[in-house]
C-alpha cells in the first residue's frame, strides 16, 4: 500500500513522495506501525518508537520529516515554519515557550547541538582550566595565598561538582537535557563573574616600589597597609566563584554528551563527542595565551608604575578574561534553553544501536532495559546496585580518577613549573603552557574519537586501546629524569662568596650589603653581570640606576656583592637571569608526548564507559563516574601538587611578620615530585584499564537484535528484508 505525502528535508524544500507501508498482519515481528490521520487532524502522525521511516530516505536524515498534506488547513502552519511532533505528541521545535520562528529550525540538528554545546565547553575549559591555571602565581601575589590555598581553591570545582552529579545526572537524564543543560551555563556565567570581583572590593594593589628602597641607602621602612589575612580571605570568593563554575559544568559533561550519544547513530557518536571535548580542551589552550597576554597588562589598568611584567612584584589584569568568559556564558545559555527534549528524527538512531552492556551473571542487567526504569527516586538505589556489579564500569572509573589526578595537577601548575625550571615571566610561562596543550590536549583528544570511529573498535578493542596508550605516557614521563639547574642565586642557593649554602638556610646578608639596611619585604631579583641572580638591588649593594634605551629595562652601576665581574664596576639588570637550559627542548617534546598519550585515551574510554552500560544508564552512569573521577583525582589532584611544590620552595614570601608565597622552587625536586606522582599513578591506571578488559563480558551476538555491522553503519538491511514485495516503482 502506498500513499504519498509531503516530505521536507533537512534543507527544509517539500517535495512529494510515496512511502510504503508493510502489512499488519505481524506487529510483532515488524515493532513499526503506522496510523494516519486525516488533513483535518494536528500533525501527529506516529509509530511505536516515535520514528517514521521512509524507505527512500536514509535514515542519517536528522529530522523527523512531517507526514501531512499540505492542505489548505495547514499552509498557514507551514508558512510559519515546520512542527516536528514525536509519538507522545511533544512538539520537537527550537525555541522559546510559544516564540519558535522558522529561522531558528536551521539549527534544529545535531550539528546545531553541538556547535552550542562545543562554543559552552570551550568557555568552560577557558575559564576553568585556562585562565584559573593561569593566573594562579598573580592571584597568590595579589592576595598572599599559599600553593595548598589556591590548589583548594581550584579544587572547589570539583567538590561542587561531586555534590551535584548524583542529582543532576540521575534526574537530568530522565528531564528535559537541554533545559538542564542551559541553567547549567548561566550559573557559570555567574561564577566567573563573582571569581572577578575582589579586583573591584580590594583597595588597589600597592607594590611599594621606589629607586630609594630598591637601592643601597639608609633608613629604609615598608608599612603594612592590608595585612595578609584580610587579604588572604579574598581565597573564599575564590572558592564561592569555583563552585559555581562546578555546579554549572556537571550537566555540560554527563548530559550534554548523552544528549549528544543519543541523537547521532552510533558510529558517529564518537566522532561528535571528541568534537565536543575537543572545544573543551582548546578551551584551556586559549586561556593559557589570551591570559599571558592579559597578564602583561598592569591589574590597575590606566595607573602608570614603574614595574614591569618581568618584575616578580608585577600583578597583571588577571580579571579581565573572567568578566570576559562570563558575559560569553551568559549568552550562550539561551540558545540552549531553546532546544527540545530530543531533535528531530532521534528515535530512529535508537532502533538501529547496538547493545554493548556488560553481561551480569545474574541477569539483573536486564532490569534497566523497561522504558519505565529510573522515572523515580525510588529506582535510584537500583540504579547505583547494577553500575557497583558492572566490573568494566568500575574500573573504567578508577582508571579516569588515575589519569584526573595528574592532569588536574599538572594542568592548574604546569605554567609554575616551567616558570620555574626555565627562568621565565608568568605571562611567558602560561603562553609555552598554551602551545604544549592546543596541539597535544586539542588534538589528542580529537584523534582518539577518530581512530575510534575510523576502526569500528567494539568495547573491548576501545579498552585495549586505552590500555595501550596509558603504557605509552608511562614510559614517556621517565623523561622528569631531566630538570633544568636553578640559576645561581646568592644567599639562597649559593653563599655570596659563591660557597655552598647549607641547604635548608638563607642567608641574605653578607659583608658587601650590611650597611644597606635592606629589607626582607623587598624581592625584585637582579642578573649581575656575573650571571648570579641577587635578591634585589639593595642585596646586591647597588648604588646608582639608569635605564636601558635598548630594552628598556632598568640597570643597576656600583653593584658591591658583584664580584668577579667583567667590568671594574659591578652592573645588575632587573629581572630574572635568562636560564640556558641545554635540556630544554628535550624536555618540552617529551612532555609534549605525556600530554597527547594522556588525552588521546579520553574518549576512547569516555565512549567504552557509554557502551558498557545500558542506554537508560547512559547519563546516570557518566554522573557516578565523574564523582569517582573528582573525588579520588579532580578534588585531591591539585592540593596534592600543590602541598609538593610547597616542599620543594627554597625562598617563602615575608610580608608583616607572616610567610605568603613561594619565591623561587628547587627545580630538582620539583621533577622528582612530579617524576615519582606520574610513574605511580600511570602504573595504577594502566593495571585498572588491564582488569577493565579482562572482566568485561559482551553479550553474545546471537542475543543482539540488529548487529550485523550493516546495521551499526546505519544501513537498512533489516527494513529492506522484511519488504521484499517493494520494487523501485514504489518509491
Amino acid at each position: 500500500m502506498a500513499m504519498p505525502h509531503n516530505l521536507a528535508g533537512e534543507n527544509g524544500f517539500n517535495f512529494t513522495q510515496k512511502l510504503i507501508f508493510s502489512s499488519p498482519s505481524n506487529p510483532a515481528e515488524n515493532s513499526l506501525t503506522f496510523d494516519t490521520t486525516s488533513p483535518k487532524e494536528s500533525c501527529n502522525t506516529s509509530e511505536s518508537n516515535g520514528t517514521l521511516y521512509s524507505s527512500a530516505n536514509s535514515p542519517s536524515d536528522s529530522c523527523i520529516k512531517p507526514l501531512c498534506d499540505e492542505g489548505p488547513e495547514n499552509k498557514s502552519q507551514f508558512s510559519k515554519g515546520i512542527k516536528y511532533v514525536s509519538s507522545e505528541g511533544e512538539v520537537l521545535v527550537c525555541g522559546w515557550g510559544a516564540f519558535t520562528p522558522s529561522c531558528l529550525q536551521f539549527f534544529n540538528t545535531p550539528k546545531g547541538v553541538l556547535f552550542f554545546l562545543c562554543v559552552a565547553s570551550f568557555l568552560q575549559g577557558m575559564t576553568v582550566n585556562g585562565f584559573i591555571n593561569t593566573v594562579i602565581t598573580s592571584i597568590e601575589r595579589r592576595f598572599d595565598l599559599r600553593s595548598y590555598e589556591s590548589g583548594l581553591i581550584a579544587s572547589s570545582y570539583d567538590i561542587a561538582a561531586c555534590v551535584c552529579l548524583t542529582f543532576v545526572s540521575y534526574f537530568g537524564g530522565n528531564g528535559h537535557k537541554p533545559r538542564w543543560l542551559g541553567w547549567g551555563v548561566l550559573i557559570m556565567g555567574i561564577g566567573s563573574v563573582i571569581f572577578a570581583l575582589p579586583q573591584f572590593t580590594t583597595s588597589q594593589y600597592e607594590v611599594h616600589f621606589s629607586e630609594e628602597i630598591g637601592m643601597c641607602s639608609s633608613n629604609q621602612s615598608m608599612g603594612c597597609t592590608e595585612s595578609v589575612s584580610s587579604l588572604s580571605s579574598y581565597r573564599f570568593v575564590f572558592m564561592l566563584g569555583q563552585f559555581l563554575h562546578g555546579i554549572g559544568a556537571t550537566p555540560l559533561y554527563t548530559l550534554g554528551v548523552t544528549y549528544l550519544d543519543e541523537n547521532v547513530k552510533s558510529n558517529y557518536s564518537p566522532v561528535y563527542i571528541a568534537i565536543f571535548y575537543t572545544a573543551a580542551i582548546l578551551g584551556p589552550a586559549a586561556g593559557y595565551l589570551v591570559g599571558g597576554i592579559f597578564l602583561n597588562i598592569y591589574t590597575e589598568i590606566g595607573r602608570q608604575i614603574d614595574l614591569t611584567p618581568d618584575n616578580t612584584l608585577w600583578v597583571g589584569a588577571w580579571w579581565i578574561g573572567f568578566l570576559g568568559a562570563g558575559a560569553g556564558s551568559l549568552l550562550i545559555s539561551i540558545p540552549i534553553l531553546g532546544y527540545p527534549h530530543r531533535l528531530p528524527g532521534s528515535q530512529r538512531y535508537i532502533v538501529m544501536r547496538v547493545s554493548e552492556a556488560h553481561q551480569l551473571k545474574d541477569g539483573s542487567h536486564k532490569t534497566a532495559s523497561d522504558p519505565d526504569f529510573g522515572k523515580t527516586v525510588k529506582d535510584l538505589p537500583r540504579s547505583v546496585l547494577l553500575l557497583l556489579k558492572n566490573p568494566t564500569f568500575i574500573f573504567l572509573c578508577l582508571a579516569g580518577a588515575t589519569e584526573a589526578t595528574l592532569i588536574a595537577g599538572m594542568s592548574t601548575f604546569g605554567p609554575k613549573f616551567l616558570e620555574s625550571q626555565f627562568s621565565l615571566s608568568a605571562s611567558e610561562a602560561a603562553t609555552l603552557f598554551g602551545y604544549l596543550v592546543v596541539p597535544a590536549g586539542g588534538g589528542g583528544t580529537f584523534l582518539g574519537g577518530f581512530i575510534v570511529n575510523k576502526f569500528k573498535l567494539r568495547c573491548s578493542g576501545i579498552i585495549k586501546f586505552c590500555l595501550f596508550c596509558t603504557m605509552s605516557s608511562l614510559l614517556a614521563i621517565f623523561i622528569f629524569f631531566i630538570d633544568c639547574p636553578n640559576m645561581p642565586m646568592a644567599g639562597v642557593t649559593q653563599m655570596y662568596d659563591r660557597s655552598i649554602l647549607p641547604e635548608g638556610r638563607l642567608n641574605l646578608s653578607a659583608s658587601c650589603n650590611v650597611e644597606c639596611d635592606c629589607l626582607r619585604e623587598m624581592y625584585s631579583p637582579v642578573c649581575g653581570n656575573d650571571g648570579i641572580m641577587y635578591y634585589s638591588p639593595c642585596h646586591a649593594g647597588c648604588k646608582k640606576v639608569s635605564t636601558s634605551h635598548d630594552s628598556g629595562k632598568k640597570v643597576y652601576h656600583e653593584c658591591s656583592c658583584i664580584l668577579d665581574a667583567p667590568v671594574a664596576s659591578g652592573l645588575a639588570t632587573a629581572g630574572k637571569c635568562t636560564s640556558s637550559c641545554e635540556r630544554r627542548t628535550l624536555l618540552l617534546l617529551f612532555m609534549f608526548v605525556v600530554i597527547l598519550f594522556t588525552f588521546l585515551s579520553s574518549i576512547p574510554a569516555l565512549t567504552a564507559t557509554l557502551r558498557c552500560v545500558s542506554d537508560r544508564q547512559r547519563s546516570f552512569a557518566l554522573g557516578i563516574q565523574w564523582i569517582v573521577v573528582r573525588t579520588l583525582g579532580g578534588i585531591p589532584g591539585p592540593i596534592a601538587f600543590g602541598s609538593m611544590i610547597d616542599r620543594s620552595c627554597l625562598l617563602w614570601q615575608n610580608q608583616c611578620g607572616e610567610q605568603g608565597s613561594c619565591y623561587v622552587y628547587q627545580n630538582f625536586a620539583m621533577s622528582r615530585y612530579t617524576l615519582v606522582a606520574g610513574v605511580i599513578y600511570k602504573v595504577i591506571g594502566s593495571f585498572f584499564f588491564l582488569l577493565a578488559c579482562a572482566l568485561y563480558k559482551p553479550p553474545p551476538p546471537e542475543s543482539v537484535p540488529g548487529s550485523s555491522d550493516a546495521s551499526e553503519n546505519g544501513n537498512c538491511d533489516v527494513q529492506e528484508n522484511k519488504y521484499p514485495h517493494q520494487s523501485q516503482d514504489d518509491v
